[in-house]
């Protein structure tokens, strides 16, 4: 049989469905529209102005030509860095191509750190900016910033259209590259002159991008050849104490079905990072859920004594592997990632394949069909460290603890709602005390840590899932940030539940004073601030808003808040002076974790033994 080209089968396929548009003259602006309509985008998050105002109308005329099930929603937020935050609360809890749209300057820069937070952490999302028309660029005109070299640092991708005649294929290569390949944010620069420029609507093509189609073709075809998974099972066959170490490119490819099957048949632990919870179904045996500088002190306890450690979609970032000399000091390091620019660059491996995590883990676990080891040693050796090691808090406090106030959502939501949160201590507890059994449904800012994430995420995790119960567990500190976006939930009628834990100051700092700074709290202590979050909620519209300063009262709250109608604010006052543990501090080795006063710290040698370490240290 003849094997038909890819360029060729793109062709044909073209032709074989002819867009129905096709050859219709239209303005670029209405080509914009269309585009993102041919996308399946339902949704479109984002602030108006004059830069952005033809193809804001566009959406507006589109919406009003097409029946309900097919317009093009359109949520503005308080600010557009909101806007932002919300297309990527939507692309990360669905894996589709979230979409925000401002106009020039300073609505373009005030998006400029939701769209590195996007790439930071492989997140699919198209920002659409107007610009100044193109006579005046480069002119200080009202409204001008140079979005492309601003945004050129922060985005996977960059357009700055130029030519009237390019803006169909542009948008259609801009929904290309922000979901191929690792996901990431692209941002289109369209001045308004642009816009307005007419032209014939083709219903098809992509703009060239020179090595970019074949980098993607060559990835789509990557194969873990039968050499390549024979080595690895030499490993893996070799190995007593192999751990599966998961990251956010689990959630981005699909491959927690592919995963949780390997684990299974191998009987091999896992331990993910921040952006892989879910990856695993928490609750399941073989999860130990996350590792790192706040991860469980028993996943972290597994990855001192693993021999043989499988990073997939995880890339060794210092939150993990902190000190790296030391991290999994006695074990082979396995690598599979869809970057090969992630392959050696923090930690040297001894094994390594650069294909999607999905197809890979699916090659893996079909070649190693007549593997035969039994782990269960292991396993039950990691039983015990979770036993051992389990997470524990000052339950005999008079005060209410924010892991109190977590277990009791938990047993609530019994790992079925969606999270967000801000970032923070509140949102290292969360990741430790609540339940995910499946993915897509823990959302939070990892690399680039922002505060102000959680409320706008959730509202975009809301609408794109309309029947899920979405929480938004946020902090005092965290929630100001985009505070005004309280007030966008009850505008149009969004059911998100704010969970405020409200420790008056900013929890993980005061942390770092206390520890490393003798409880000098420069700048993080908000106890004198007279922000009352209840009247600011119930200033909005809430439905449903609560304060809740007794530990007896938490349970009886939760419950009424989770199965409010409509948007609801639950205030829970918590100790001012609680630390998140387990905690790696700056330098430190996992073997020098503090467990604070609750989690027992198991006792290390003195001595490290030289050599390989043997089951027995250990067992």
């Amino acid at each position: 049989m003849k094997t038909v080209a890819k360029p060729a089968r793109r062709a044909l396929a073209e032709s074989a469905s002819k867009h129905p548009l096709a050859g219709t003259t239209m303005s670029n602006a209405d080509m914009i529209v269309q585009v993102l309509a041919d996308e399946g985008v339902d949704t479109v998050f984002g602030y108006s102005g004059g830069a952005i105002l033809p193809t804001y109308d566009a959406v507006f005329r589109y919406s009003a030509n097409h029946p309900p099930e097919q317009e093009i929603r359109l949520i503005v937020p308080a600010t557009e860095q909101g806007a932002g935050f919300m297309a990527a609360g939507y692309a990360r809890s669905t894996g589709k191509v979230g979409v925000c749209m401002v106009t020039s300057g300073p609505g373009a820069t005030n998006t400029v750190t939701p769209i590195r937070d996007c790439q930071a952490d492989s997140v699919p999302v198209i920002l659409i900016c107007g610009q100044v028309p193109r006579a005046a660029i480069g002119t200080d005109a009202f409204q001008e910033a140079p979005v492309f070299n601003i945004m050129a640092a922060c985005a996977k991708h960059v357009f700055l259209v130029t030519d009237e005649t390019k803006m169909e294929e542009t948008m259609r290569r801009a929904f290309d590259i922000a979901r191929s390949g690792r996901p990431g944010p692209v941002v289109i620069d369209v001045p308004k002159d642009v816009q307005n420029a007419t032209g014939v609507f083709k219903g098809s093509g992509l703009l060239p991008v020179r090595g970019y189609q074949e980098r993607i073709d060559a990835l789509a075809e990557a194969q873990i050849g039968p050499a390549d998974a024979e080595a690895f099972f030499k490993l893996l066959g070799q190995s007593q104490r192999p751990l599966l170490y998961c990251g956010g490119g689990i959630i981005n490819s699909g491959a927690a079905p592919e995963l949780r099957a390997f684990a299974e048949r191998f009987g091999i632990p896992v331990v993910t990072t921040l952006t892989g919870i879910g990856a695993i179904d928490t609750t399941s045996a073989l999860s130990l859920q996350m590792l790192g500088m706040h991860g469980m002190a028993y996943a972290n306890y597994a990855v001192e004594d693993c021999d043989l450690l499988l990073a997939v979609g995880a890339r060794f970032d210092d939150r993990v592997a902190g000190k790296v000399k030391e991290f999994a000091p006695h074990a082979k390091i396995a690598h599979v990632d869809i970057d090969a620019s992630e392959i050696g660059k923090v930690k040297s491996v001894d094994w390594a394949a650069v294909i999607d995590a999905k197809r890979g883990l699916a090659q893996l676990l079909k070649a190693g069909a007549g593997f035969k080891k039994d782990f269960r040693r292991w396993r039950e050796h990691v039983a015990r460290l979770k036993k051992e090691h389990a997470l524990a808090y000052d339950t005999e406090s008079p005060q209410i603890q924010s892991e109190y106030v977590l277990q009791q959502l938990n047993e609530i939501t019994k790992g079925e709602a969606i999270v967000t949160t801000g970032v923070g201590q509140h949102q290292m507890w969360a990741a430790q005390y609540m339940d995910f059994k499946h993915p897509r449904t823990f959302l939070t800012s990892g690399s680039m840590g922002t505060m102000g994430f959680g409320l706008p995420a959730a509202i975009g995790a809301q609408l794109a899932n309309p029947g899920k119960l979405v929480i938004d567990v946020d902090g005092d500190g965290s929630i100001r940030m985009n505070l005004g976006d309280l007030e966008t939930l009850t505008t149009y009628g969004i059911p998100v539940k704010v969970l405020l834990l409200n420790n008056r100051g900013d929890g993980m700092v005061r942390q770092w004073q206390d520890l490393f700074y003798t409880n000098r709290y420069a700048g993080s202590d908000k106890s004198l601030h007279t922000k009352d979050f209840v009247k600011a909620a119930e200033a909005d519209g809430f439905p449903f808003v609560r304060r809740v300063t007794e530990k007896k009262d938490v349970r009886a709250a939760l419950e009424a808040f989770c199965s409010a109608a409509g948007p609801a604010f639950l205030e829970v006052i918590t100790d001012m002076h609680g630390h998140v543990y387990p905690m790696i501090g700056p330098g430190m080795s996992y073997g020098e974790m503090i467990t604070g006063k609750w989690i027992p710290s198991r006792v290390r040698p003195t001595e490290e033994p030289e050599g390989e370490v043997t089951q027995t240290e250990y067992f």
